[in-house]
């Protein structure tokens, strides 16, 4: 198993966790005092139509990072366009006025994402 497959392995479970699992739970990354994702949403001053197209987009490029794995193809343009949507969700918590700890999931995907993308 390559470094590669391991981080995309992880990028997606955390994907998936956040935006499957934990859809409509607390979290202590949320912005704001938010308690799920469409609070969340709401917080950054998005709407539900805009979450719903992110969510598809993050699930999206999660799956095509796992299919990578047996068709390497994929993988750079997936974790590229992952780092997009982190520097987006940084952007997002910055711009909330959140402190730094709640956008460190971001950014530590930011950073698997661009290793994926360039290793």
């Amino acid at each position: 198993m390559t470094i590669n497959t391991i981080i995309s392995i992880i990028i997606a479970l955390g994907i998936f966790n956040v935006w499957i699992f934990r859809f409509n739970k607390p979290s202590d990354y949320r912005a704001g005092n938010a308690k799920n994702m469409n609070e969340e949403f709401s917080v950054y001053g998005l709407s539900g139509s805009f979450m719903k197209f992110i969510g598809f987009l993050k699930i999206t490029l999660s799956v095509l990072l796992i299919v990578g794995i047996w068709f390497p193809v994929v993988s750079r343009p997936s974790a590229i366009g992952m780092s997009v949507l982190m520097i987006g969700a940084i952007f997002m918590h910055f711009r909330a006025k959140d402190p730094p700890k709640k956008s460190l999931p971001a950014f530590i995907l930011l950073v698997l994402s661009l290793i994926v993308a360039f290793l």
